[in-house]
């Protein structure tokens, strides 16, 4: 079996994103021959997909697509490592998927993953890229905004790796530069809902609760208590509905009025972080 040098074994990585040790054993196997190195990656990579599936991706990339200013795609595809996320092909793919979301218009991952794209199904794609990068690839979530103005931001958060978050905002009329002060504001403070009246019932009551015992438990007046714990969940609106936080260009303003001054309204939005809820 031929001795291979550290750089081959590093020059094939650069090229297959595989591990040290599998490149290592491929370029032995293959007597230094990269082009033959790399098919013996590629069988070794088909091969274990299947014992990939339970292993944890949350590493990846957030990307966005427009079809006009009324129509957008906004993808977070997961791998195993922030190597695999900065890889020509990963990222290829990420764009070709995202494409086909705006194109195709998808009701969820599964009707996605079972969806034709360049005659296979967008699944044997993921599996394709699984094998020859070597890591579990797979689509984490996706959204599709349809209708107003939407507008699209992403960041990096590390400028080695692609983008890390990514937003999308829907306005009902268009206004770029309150489109992308929305995004960015989103993309910082992260906001969980719309507007207070979009928080899920559960979610209202559970953080009630939590707000009630702890006023319980400084030793507040009984009678106190219920106004209390309104006052804390306004509090708690503040912090995670879009429309009540406070602007980070002029924290004197809410988003909400940032809206009606310049006469748009926010009807929709989402965030995504790579590897968060």
């Amino acid at each position: 079996m031929a001795s291979v040098s550290m750089a081959d074994v590093k020059r094939l990585r650069e090229l297959t994103a595989a591990g040290m040790m599998d490149c290592k054993k491929a370029l032995e196997e293959a007597e230094g021959d990269f082009d033959k190195a790399i098919d013996i990656l590629r069988v070794k990579g088909a091969k274990d997909v299947g014992k990939r599936e339970s292993r944890t991706a949350s590493n990846g990339l957030v990307a966005a697509k427009h079809e006009g200013d009324s129509l957008a795609a906004l993808l977070e595809l997961n791998c195993e490592t922030d190597f695999v996320a900065k890889s020509e092909r990963f990222q290829e793919l990420a764009a070709r998927v995202v494409d086909h979301i705006v194109a195709t218009k998808p009701a969820d991952v599964p009707t996605l993953l079972a969806s034709e794209l360049d005659g296979k199904t967008v699944k044997e794609h993921l599996d394709e890229t699984n094998a020859a990068l070597g890591e579990k690839i797979e689509i984490r979530r996706f959204s599709l905004l349809e209708g107003g103005y939407i507008t699209s931001y992403l960041h990096k958060t590390d400028p080695q790796l692609p983008p890390a978050v990514g937003v999308l905002v829907q306005l009902d009329k268009p206004n770029a530069q309150v489109g992308k002060d929305i995004a960015q504001h989103t993309a910082a403070m992260a906001p969980k809902y719309l507007s207070p009246d979009q928080v899920p019932a559960e979610v209202i009551e559970k953080e009630r609760g939590v707000f009630e015992q702890m006023t319980r438990e400084e030793g507040k007046p009984e009678a106190a208590i219920p106004k209390i714990v309104e006052g804390r969940l306004k509090g708690w609106y503040r912090d995670f509905t879009l429309l009540e936080q406070a602007w980070v260009k002029d924290n004197k303003k809410t988003i909400r009025q940032v809206a009606e001054e310049a006469g748009v309204q926010v009807l929709a939005f989402t965030r995504y972080r790579v590897g968060q809820p």
